[in-house]
């Protein structure tokens, strides 16, 4: 197959292997540090005067190469978006953070957290009226804030703890840090049908060992204090040794647009519903459930999607892991992804290697198709393979 692509890059690809197993291989061999102590010996965070303000440094940098088999006529690799850019090699994040965590076991405490996200994922990533506001509207491929809030821990029954500020939704499984996701690519579900941040207020009160809830208010999906009051919440229930977790988590209030058939405030609620489960010491199984109902789009009436996500990850050593993930989309009127309703679905397999503790290499395969239309090579298309790699170095 490879032999009749004109565009698939074999070199490329083989650079980006290359070069991130030469790095690995320059570190030292000790999986208990980061790949900086691993080199220089230095951890910032070890340092007397950051012990002492109880303060983290951290992030990573991550490039990759989205590798498009057939290639397309749109530059593209259609739906899919964080991996977006057929055949390019990009650096996808440049993670810093820096937090306090806040103490949940004493009195009450003040804790916080700030990120910053440089790289192409940041154009998927952005909040509207908030790194727009610092940016420009025009920062599709810069920087973003993601987060930038508080923690604040109240004694009261078994501890309320408080989220004040700006902070990754969450809605779903997979999240935008590179370092939380165990594939360089992402499902439809997160990509298209859910939100990635709010800005509000969210409280956490574990019940009992079992049972956390969630609930607070926020301004919509991926705003700041520009959309309606939204409700966001969750419930958790773990079983005894932790093998088994499920989260449901809802968002529900008003969306406000402006433009082309919508011209006022509409309700938008959806739901994910997420199960963990280790099947051995080695074996993790992961299903999610998606919908969302959304009054009005410029695309329908009202307007529906959801979708059902399965993952399966063995970890083979502790430096080598594979993963499974096989996912169905459902636009159901055209108004999340192309403004066609279609049926999208995708199966991805894929390899986390970890040679020294602070690299993780992750090589992936994946098969997407579109069952009603044609969603691929710039609408010439209606599947696509994609042959990526990703490598993550850690500060």
């Amino acid at each position: 197959m490879l032999t009749h692509c004109k565009k698939f890059n074999l070199k490329k690809l083989s650079l980006i292997l290359c070069s991130s197993f030469f790095l690995s291989s320059a570190a030292q061999a000790d999986t208990d540090k980061g790949l900086v102590e691993n080199l220089t010996g230095f951890n910032v965070n070890n340092t007397s005067l950051m012990q002492t303000l109880g303060v983290k440094l951290g992030g990573w940098t991550e490039v990759g190469f989205a590798g498009n088999v057939r290639g397309s006529k749109d530059g593209t690799n259609g739906p899919v978006t964080f991996a977006n850019g057929e055949n390019e090699f990009n650096l996808h994040q440049s993670y810093g953070f820096i937090e306090r965590e806040v103490s949940t076991t004493g009195g009450f405490d003040v804790g916080f957290r700030a990120d910053v996200l440089y790289g192409v994922d940041a154009g998927f990533s952005s909040a509207r009226n908030f790194d727009s506001n610092v940016l420009g509207s025009n920062n599709k491929r810069g920087l973003v804030f993601p987060q930038a809030y508080l923690d604040i821990f109240m004694p009261v029954a078994n501890g309320i703890t408080a989220k004040v500020g700006h902070f990754y939704t969450i809605i779903g499984y997979e999240v935008v840090p590179s370092t939380g996701n165990f594939f360089f690519s992402h499902a439809y579900t997160m990509q298209y049908g859910e939100p990635f941040t709010h800005t509000g207020v969210l409280l956490t009160y574990p019940v009992n060992n079992n049972v956390t809830v969630q609930g607070g208010v926020v301004s919509g999906w991926d705003s700041n204090f520009k959309q309606p009051a939204n409700f966001l919440g969750s419930l958790a229930y773990a079983t005894d040794n932790e093998r088994t977790s499920v989260t449901g988590s809802l968002i529900t209030g008003d969306v406000r647009t402006r433009g082309l058939n919508i011209n006022d405030d509409h309700n938008r609620t959806m739901y994910s519903l997420v199960v963990e489960h280790d099947v051995t010491d080695r074996l993790h199984y992961v299903l999610q459930h998606d919908l969302g109902i959304e009054e009005r789009t410029a695309f329908a009436g009202a307007s529906k999607w959801y979708g059902l996500n399965q993952y399966l990850f063995y970890e083979h050593t502790h430096k080598l892991s594979s993963g499974l993930r096989m996912e169905w989309f459902r636009d159901e009127d055209g108004s999340r992804i192309t403004g066609f309703s279609d049926n999208y679905i995708g199966v991805t397999a894929g390899v986390n290697y970890k040679p020294v503790q602070g690299i993780t290499v992750r090589p992936e395969v994946r098969y997407d198709v579109s069952t009603k239309n044609k969603a691929f090579n710039g609408g010439r298309d209606d599947d696509q393979v994609m042959i990526s790699v990703s490598g993550i170095f850690h500060f």
